[in-house]
């Protein structure tokens, strides 16, 4: 068997083929605290120029100061307040972004935010001041174009908007907030409106205020889809009857 060649001093190994990379010898005359300060500077120029993320300074503080620039000794924005609130976030009072805006903050009664309501809503939005949630409002609208979420506000809406002393929505109230949420997506609307306004009904119940929102997703405007034998409220059934004799005519 033939023996291993021997490797001569001068020969190089495949595995040297690659020159180790020296270290280089530090001068005896560099100061180390010198060293040091270069080290400092680095990192501290690292941190500055890290992107910091302007949501992460949101301030307690500020958000419940700012809730006392409108809230009363009873810890309650009430009606007059929310008026000026709303001029200062540039927002008028009936537009559908301040009802987004209650859900999200879970208020329990239109008109009025207690402080708990706003910490726990506007922290969750990272709002705590006007130019803050002003830069939301866009945001909040874009909500409206789920349909989930839209579903979720919608219903939310019928408790929000009814005396809590009632069961039901009284009809003014019930056809307002219709108009709000319905009124520029639901080609039937001016219709059903109509029809409210000249039907014995005085009040909306739950029933009947989450089936309008079904009939006018699935209900084509000619009705010629609607089914006569589904499970719909009296009140859809009287309308779809009321307006075919009133196309009739």
């Amino acid at each position: 068997m033939d023996s291993m060649p021997k490797v001569r001093p001068n020969q190089l190994t495949r595995s040297s083929i690659m020159p180790v990379k020296k270290k280089r010898k530090s001068s005896g005359s560099e100061d180390p605290s010198i060293r040091k300060c270069k080290i400092t500077s680095y990192c501290r120029t690292q941190t500055s120029g890290r992107l910091v993320n302007p949501e992460d300074h949101f301030s307690n503080k500020k958000c419940l100061a700012w809730f006392y620039e409108y809230a009363g000794s009873d810890d309650i924005v009430g009606p007059e307040s929310m008026e000026k609130f709303c001029e200062d976030i540039g927002v008028e009072p009936e537009n559908i972004v301040m009802l987004v805006l209650a859900w999200k903050l879970e208020a329990t009664n239109m008109g009025f935010f207690t402080k708990e309501e706003w910490l726990k809503g506007m922290t969750s939005l990272h709002c705590d001041g006007t130019e803050r949630l002003q830069g939301k409002l866009d945001y909040m609208r874009s909500l409206l174009n789920d349909p989930v979420i839209f579903k979720s506000i919608y219903r939310y809406a019928f408790d929000f908007a009814r005396d809590k002393d009632q069961r039901s929505l009284d009809m003014d109230t019930a056809k307002s907030m219709l108009a709000l949420l319905l009124g520029r997506t639901w080609p039937l609307f001016p219709v059903f409106h109509q029809f409210l306004e000249q039907s014995k009904y005085k009040v909306m119940n739950k029933d009947q205020w989450y089936n309008v929102l079904e009939f006018s997703r699935t209900v084509n405007a000619d009705l010629s889809n609607y089914d006569e034998d589904g499970a719909w409220p009296v009140m859809l059934d009287e309308f779809v009857d009321w307006h075919k004799v009133r196309n009739a005519l």
